[in-house]
């Protein structure tokens, strides 16, 4: 990974310009007594608040969102057909159902039920026994769903996530990042939109029970509609939740809590926060380039970047002293041909508060390719392939031998 850092003057000479940035109080900023926590942008993906978001811990229940992930693309892709149904083993009824004493949706034993009310049992209800249902009804077994689990989370992105059953139940190698939860959530959100109501929805009946969704912030009238808790007590208790506020949804996680009444209340308060303490700045307009990536091999050194339209990032407003730099990432050098218009690096603008040395915000904006660059000589490709392997990033030499 090659990285070009821009001048951190120029961000910051930005810096008062943004809305309220500059007149913010100190206390404007936020923390949270969650022992991980992300709070996200869910259009551009950029981080508001972040605290030990990289650190892999126990998911409880909210796993079950890759469970739901991989059931909605076999929905998606024809495999499977919400009228479908599975049966429930004696294992599923045992380790998540009624004799459990887990959260459960009480599938009687060796019950088939269609996949619409599994999907159910586990959005609202958490049901374990559903979850366990539905991965031994696609794979024949918990095991191997869980590596279906896996392998979707590996295809979308998610590098660090382990799963080991379709429940979040207690194994020690069944783990997730905040961060990855938040990715996880934006996924479905994206690529199931008509799936994610499920997880508003406040009451699911079913034989002789009534269930209603264990997201307590549904009815708290502060924009949310959905997206699933967790407790165990290896997990503390934890939720995922989407959110839409001033006009701009945002994704939560919060975990590690130790009472559920705290879970509520700091899940609320950080969402208020992020509705009203974030700003949109404009750092470059449309066609401005940004910077210049190294093209190895080409007909020019470098080619310009910009973003698709003005650039803008999304940040906190708070702290008022936070140190902001910004540097454009890329898997380098290119190798030509690079056409215009092809996404070729990301401008990475990142906060970090007075005295710390973690982030506690990220935004990343695409970066585009301004021009073609072909594939020079054979000849130049040779010169080329010493100059990078002896200087690395290097002026445009042929510019200058023309001279």
């Amino acid at each position: 990974m090659m990285r070009m850092l821009l001048a951190v003057a120029l961000l910051l000479a930005l810096v008062p310009a943004w809305p309220h940035l500059a007149s913010a109080q100190q206390s404007g900023g936020f923390s949270t007594t969650a022992r991980n926590a992300i709070l996200m942008d869910y259009d551009s993906g950029s981080i508001i608040y972040q605290k030990a978001a990289d650190q892999l811990v126990p998911p409880a229940s909210m796993s079950k969102l890759m469970t739901l992930a991989v059931l909605f693309k076999a929905l998606k892709d024809g495999t499977l057909k919400p009228d479908d149904e599975f049966q429930t083993s004696e294992y599923a009824w045992r380790t998540g159902g009624a004799p459990s004493g887990t959260a459960a949706m009480f599938i009687p034993i060796h019950n088939k039920t269609p996949i619409s009310e599994l999907i159910q049992g586990i959005a609202v209800q958490s049901g374990n026994d559903a979850a366990i249902t539905v991965a031994e009804g696609m794979a024949g077994s918990v095991e191997a769903f869980a590596k279906m689990m896996e392998a979707e989370a590996r295809r979308i992105g998610l590098e660090k996530s382990t799963f080991r059953n379709s429940t979040g139940l207690p194994h020690p190698e069944h783990l997730m990042t905040a961060r990855e939860l938040a990715e996880l959530a934006r996924y479905i959100i994206k690529t199931y939109p008509d799936r994610y109501k499920v997880f508003s929805q406040r009451e699911f009946p079913y034989r002789k029970h009534k269930f209603y969704n264990r997201n307590p912030l549904l009815s708290a009238d502060i924009g949310v509609d959905g997206m699933k808790t967790g407790h165990t007590r290896e997990a503390g208790y934890g939720m995922v939740v989407s959110a839409i506020g001033n006009g701009r949804r945002l994704i939560g996680v919060v975990m590690g809590f130790e009472t559920e009444k705290e879970r509520q209340s700091e899940t609320r308060r950080m969402l208020e926060w992020g509705a009203k303490s974030v700003v949109s700045a404009k750092l470059f307009d449309a066609g401005e380039p940004v910077g210049y990536a190294r093209v190895w091999g080409g007909t020019d050194v470098y080619v310009p970047l910009a973003g698709n339209g003005d650039l803008q990032v999304i940040l906190p407003k708070y702290p008022v002293n936070q140190k902001i730099r910004g540097e454009i990432v890329y898997e380098g050098p290119l190798k030509p041909p690079v056409r215009k218009g092809e996404q070729v690096a990301m401008f990475r603008v990142t906060s970090t508060a007075p005295g710390s040395s973690e982030p506690i915000a990220v935004s990343e904006t695409p970066l585009y390719a301004e021009r073609d660059v072909n594939e020079a000589s054979f000849v130049w490709r040779g010169v080329d392939s010493l100059l990078h392997l002896g200087l690395g990033l290097m002026p445009d030499v042929r510019s200058l031998l023309r001279r």
